[in-house]
């Protein structure tokens, strides 16, 4: 079951990088978002340091509380779960 979970981890993180770029990119050509919803989620359920990443990289949603203690709550449990299943 730990292999299964780290993938999940780690493609949870990559994609949300890769959304925080696509959704900087559409906010300057002024074209559909991303919806702020589905990037918390993801950012909450594993994907939180991909999101963190994101947001310094691209200068995306830095101004937003609530995206960075989402994300970095979500870094936190990913880093608890991973310890659990990894002792």
């Amino acid at each position: 079951m730990r292999n299964p979970v780290l993938v999940y981890f780690i493609l949870a993180n990559l994609v949300l990088f890769i959304l925080m770029g696509i959704d900087k990119k559409k906010a300057r050509q002024k074209a559909w978002r991303i919806p702020e919803r589905n990037l918390l989620l993801l950012g909450f359920f594993g994907g939180g340091l991909g999101g963190l990443l994101g947001m310094h990289h691209f200068r995306h949603k830095t101004k937003h509380l609530s995206f960075k203690v989402v994300f970095a709550l979500g870094t936190v449990l990913t880093g608890i779960t991973s310890y659990f299943l990894y002792l």
